[in-house]
C-alpha cells in the first residue's frame, strides 16, 4: 500500500480534545489506500445504506433512512390496550375478563392443552415473550375454568414467600401473578411449585404465574411455554367485529397491511392495529408501522436506569451501530459504551462490569432481534460468525435519532464511544462507526460537525482522519444536508491541509454523482498546490500528502460508474494550465495503474465497453506517451496490460482494438513497436507471446481522428 495515501501523524500537533481519551498506542497507523476504503464501505456499511457507485440505488438508500428517521414526525400515541399496563394487584373485574374473552384469539396457541394441564396440575407457569399476550391468556385460562373471582398478586413477592401469601375464598378462586422476576438471589425452584400446587388443592383455587426467560429455573420445575396467536388470524378475528365485513376484507387487503404483518409483531400492537384500520384514517394506517417501532424505542429508554437497564440500553445502541454484524464483537462493544454511560457525571466511577451472567436470547428476545449463523467476508478472507440483527431493520436509525435527540445527557458518552470506535483496528467497526456519525448527521447535522466530524477530520491518527471520510461519504448516500457543499470546501481550503486531506479523499468517493463538480474542485486545489510551490521554496508535509491524494481521488472518479463523462473533462484540461494537465495526466495514469482480482485492468475494460470511453482513453494515453513528464509511466503501463492480454483473450481483444488509436504517425508506430518487440514477461520472463499480435494491430488503417 501507499505510503503517502494518509497523512501522516505531526508529533507537534495539539491534542484533539476528547479523542484523546481514545487514542491509539501508535498514533502512525498503517496506510490505507483509497480502493481500501471504498471497498470497506461496500462490504460494512449498513445494508440500507450499499450503493453502486453512482447508481440510483443512493437515492433510494437515502430515502428509506430519511422516511425512517422523519417519516414518524406526525405523532400518534397508542395506549396499547389488552391486559397489560404496569404491575396490578387486587380482584379484577368480571367485566374486564369478558371483554377480554369476547376478543381472545387461541387459534394456532397451545391454550387447550394449557387448560388440560392447570386443571390437572392448579399451578402453571406460563413462560413467554413480553408483550406476546401471556398476560390475557393467564387470565382467559382462569376464566375459561370459571374460577371466581380472579385476583392478581403483587409481583414483589420472591417463590419462596409466594404459597404464604395466598388465602381462601368463596367458590373456586384464580390467582394470577403477572411477570415474576426469577433471579439468581429468588430462584425458582421444584420445592416452591410442590408447595403451590399442595396450598392450591387445600384452598380448592388456581395459580397462573407468567414470566419470561430465566437462568435461574431448576431443571426440574416444568414451564408451560406460551406461543402467541399469528397477528393475521388475530386481524381477521377481531377487525370484522369492529366493521362491516366487507369493509374488513377490503382493509385486509391493503398493502399498508402487508407491509405491517412483514415484520414481527407484538400482539398489543396488533390488537391496537385492528381500532386504527376500524376508524379508515388513511394516514394513521399508512404511519401506524412506523409510529409503532418509534414508540417501541421511546419505551425502551424511558424505562427507569437501573445498573441491569443501562447495560441493556447501551447494548440496544450498540446493536443500532452493528446490525447484521457478529453478536460477540456487538455485546464486546456495548460493554464499552456501558462503562462510558455509568460514568456519565461521575469520572471516578470505577465498578467493574460484571463479565458472566447475560442470559443472551433473553437480551436479544428484550430488543426483538435474534441471532443466526452467517458468512462475513473479513481482511483474512471468508468466515462463518454468529451474528445478530433487528427483526426490524428499521429499528436500528430509529434507536440511533432517539439516543443524540432525545437524551442529549448521553452524548457525551457516546461521543466518546464513538471516537474510540474510529482507531479501532478492525475495518468493520471504523465503518459502522462512520456510519453511525452519518445517522447522527442526517439528524442533527450541525452538531455531528462541529462534536465528531471536524474534529476526526482534523485529528492525529490517520485512522480517525479516514472515518471522518467515510462518515461524510455515508452521510452523502443516505441524503444528509449540504455534504457536497461541505466536501467542496474542504477540498479547496488553503490554510488546513488535514481537513482538506479529507474533502479530497471525500471526493473520490462521492464524486461520481457528480464528476464534473468533483473534478472543479480538485483541479482548484492543484491550481493551489502549484501557486505555494511557485512562491515556496519548501511547502509543509501536510500539503505534501494532499498533492500525493489529489490523483488518488481522480483516479477513483476515472474507475466509477461516472468514467465516461469523468475521462471526457480529463481531455479539454490537457490544453489548459499546467496544474490540471498535469493532475489530468497523473490521475489518469494512476486509474491505469489499478488492477482487480478481474484479469482486465479495469480502465482498459471500460474501453472495451463503449466506444466513447476508449476514444477519451486512446487520446489521454498517446498524450502521456508524449509528454517527457509521463512517457515512461505510460509506457510502463502498456507493458503491465501486454502482461494482462497475455494471460486473457478478452483483455487482449480489447488491446488490439486501443492500440492503432495510439499511431498518430511513423513516430508513434516505431516506439510501439520497439516497446512490443524488447519487452520482457514479468520477472525477466520471455517476452508475452501476445506481443507479436499487437505488433501486427500497429499496421490496421487507423480509426482514431
Amino acid at each position: 500500500m501507499s505510503e503517502e495515501a494518509v497523512p501522516k501523524t505531526d508529533p507537534e500537533a495539539p491534542a484533539a480534545g476528547p479523542a484523546e481519551e481514545e487514542k491509539a498506542t501508535e498514533t502512525e497507523q498503517p496506510a490505507q489506500e483509497p480502493w481500501a476504503a471504498r471497498r470497506d464501505l461496500d462490504d460494512h456499511a449498513p445494508r440500507s445504506m450499499l450503493q453502486f457507485h453512482g447508481t440510483s440505488h443512493g437515492v433510494v438508500a437515502g430515502k428509506l433512512i430519511g422516511d425512517i428517521i422523519t417519516g414518524g414526525k406526525t405523532e400518534h400515541h397508542y395506549n396499547f390496550g389488552g391486559f397489560g399496563g404496569g404491575h396490578v394487584s387486587g380482584e379484577i373485574p368480571s367485566e374486564t375478563l369478558e371483554r377480554l374473552a369476547d376478543d381472545f384469539v387461541s387459534e394456532d396457541t397451545p391454550f387447550d392443552r394449557l387448560l388440560a394441564r392447570l386443571r390437572r396440575e392448579r399451578v402453571i407457569v406460563l413462560a413467554g415473550a413480553p408483550f406476546s399476550g401471556r398476560r390475557t391468556a393467564a387470565l382467559m385460562l382462569l376464566h375459561r375454568l370459571g374460577a371466581a373471582p380472579v385476583r392478581a398478586l403483587d409481583r414483589n413477592v420472591t417463590p419462596s414467600e409466594l404459597s404464604q401469601r395466598l388465602t381462601a375464598g368463596d367458590g373456586t378462586v384464580g390467582h394470577v401473578l403477572f411477570d415474576l422476576e426469577i433471579t439468581r438471589e429468588q430462584p425458582l425452584r421444584e420445592a416452591h411449585m410442590l408447595a403451590l400446587r399442595s396450598r392450591m388443592r387445600e384452598l380448592n383455587a388456581y395459580l397462573v404465574i407468567t414470566t419470561g426467560r430465566s437462568p435461574y429455573v431448576e431443571d426440574t420445575v416444568e414451564l408451560a411455554a406460551w406461543r402467541p396467536p399469528d397477528p393475521r388470524t388475530v386481524l381477521t378475528t377481531l377487525l370484522p367485529k369492529r366493521t362491516d365485513p366487507s369493509q374488513a376484507r377490503m382493509l385486509l387487503a391493503l398493502p399498508d397491511v402487508d407491509e405491517f404483518l412483514s415484520h414481527q409483531r407484538q400482539i398489543r400492537e396488533v390488537v391496537r392495529y385492528v381500532s386504527v384500520l376500524a376508524q379508515g384514517d388513511k394516514e394513521k394506517i399508512e404511519q401506524y408501522s412506523l409510529t409503532t417501532l418509534e414508540e417501541q424505542v421511546q419505551e425502551w429508554f424511558e424505562e427507569a436506569e437501573t445498573p441491569v437497564q443501562l447495560r441493556e440500553k447501551a447494548f440496544l445502541i450498540a446493536l443500532a451501530a452493528f446490525d447484521k454484524g457478529p453478536y460477540a464483537l456487538t455485546a464486546e462493544l456495548g460493554d464499552t459504551l456501558f462503562a462510558k454511560l455509568r460514568s456519565t457525571g461521575d469520572d471516578g466511577y470505577q465498578k467493574p462490569i460484571p463479565v458472566f451472567g447475560t442470559h443472551i436470547e433473553k437480551r436479544l428476545q428484550s430488543a426483538r432481534a435474534r441471532r443466526y449463523a452467517d458468512k462475513e467476508m473479513t481482511e483474512w478472507g471468508e468466515v462463518t460468525q454468529v451474528k445478530a440483527e433487528f427483526h426490524d431493520e428499521r429499528v436500528a436509525p430509529v434507536v440511533l435519532r432517539e439516543v443524540w435527540t432525545g437524551h442529549p445527557a448521553a452524548r457525551p458518552a457516546l461521543i466518546k464511544w464513538l471516537d474510540g470506535l474510529s482507531v479501532d483496528g478492525r475495518p468493520f467497526v471504523r465503518t459502522r462507526a462512520a456510519a453511525t456519525v452519518a445517522v447522527l448527521a442526517y439528524t442533527d447535522l450541525p452538531s455531528a460537525m462541529a462534536l465528531v466530524v471536524e474534529r476526526w477530520a482534523g485529528a492525529r491518527e490517520s485512522r480517525r482522519q479516514l472515518t471522518a471520510v467515510s462518515a461524510l461519504a455515508l452521510a452523502h448516500r443516505i441524503g444528509a444536508p449540504n455534504i457536497p457543499r461541505i466536501v467542496d470546501v474542504w477540498s479547496t481550503d488553503g490554510q488546513d491541509p488535514k481537513r482538506c486531506w479529507v474533502g479530497v479523499r471525500a471526493l473520490g468517493l462521492i464524486g461520481p454523482e457528480r464528476p464534473l463538480d468533483a473534478l472543479a474542485a480538485l483541479w482548484a486545489q492543484a491550481r493551489h498546490q502549484y501557486d505555494k510551490r511557485e512562491k515556496q521554496s519548501r511547502i509543509g508535509a501536510g500539503d505534501e500528502q494532499v498533492a500525493a491524494e489529489l490523483p488518488q481521488s481522480v483516479a477513483l472518479l476515472l474507475l466509477s460508474s461516472a468514467a465516461e463523462p469523468a475521462l471526457g473533462a480529463l481531455v479539454p484540461v490537457l490544453d489548459g494550465h499546467p496544474s490540471a494537465r498535469g493532475l489530468a495526466l497523473d490521475g489518469f495514469l494512476t486509474a491505469c495503474e489499478r488492477v482487480d482480482k478481474a484479469p482486465c485492468p479495469p480502465l482498459l475494460d471500460q474501453a472495451a465497453q463503449s466506444p466513447s470511453a476508449s476514444a477519451h482513453v486512446t487520446h489521454l494515453l498517446r498524450i502521456a506517451l508524449n509528454d517527457r513528464t509521463t512517457n515512461e509511466r505510460a509506457e510502463t503501463v502498456l507493458r503491465s496490460w501486454v502482461r494482462a492480454a497475455d494471460l486473457d483473450p478478452d483483455t487482449a481483444q480489447a488491446l488490439v482494438d486501443l492500440l492503432p488509436g495510439l499511431v498518430a504517425g511513423p513516430r508513434d508506430a516505431a516506439r510501439l513497436d520497439h516497446l512490443l518487440d524488447t519487452m520482457e514477461g514479468l520477472d525477466g520472463q520471455p517476452r508475452p507471446a501476445v506481443a507479436e499480435r499487437l505488433r501486427a494491430a500497429l499496421t490496421r488503417p487507423l480509426t482514431h481522428a
